[in-house]
């Protein structure tokens, strides 16, 4: 899982998304999401890119709602892996945007990237 924070910065994940992704939170540190989206290489499993914003955590933090997905992404060790992505915004006491957690989880495919 990891977590954004209301201004849209990567503020954590844990050891089992570090796993995936290739590279420790240590490593990695606070990052503007963005950075941390385009980095992944985001696509469809289909190969269709994905805009950022119509990832799942794009939409919890753009739309402020749910959002669940099937997705190709690159991790920082270049291994291209296909996930199920489940992203939830965070919403305080009055409402307010607190950030966006995300759940991902490997699918079938993997291959090394180029």
């Amino acid at each position: 899982m990891f977590l954004l924070d209301p201004g849209g910065m990567l503020v954590y994940y844990n050891d089992a998304a570090a796993t995936l992704l290739g590279r420790s939170f240590s490593e990695l540190g606070e990052i503007p999401s963005g950075e941390f989206g385009e980095a992944l290489q985001l696509a469809t499993p289909e190969g269709e890119p994905i805009r950022r914003r119509d990832s799942p955590a794009g939409i919890a933090f753009f739309e402020r709602r749910p959002a669940h997905e099937t997705l190709v992404a690159t991790a920082y060790n270049g291994v291209r892996r296909k996930y199920e992505a489940t992203a939830y915004p965070l919403f305080g006491a009055e409402g307010e945007m607190h950030g966006v957690v995300a759940v991902f989880w490997e699918g079938a495919i993997r291959e090394r990237n180029g």
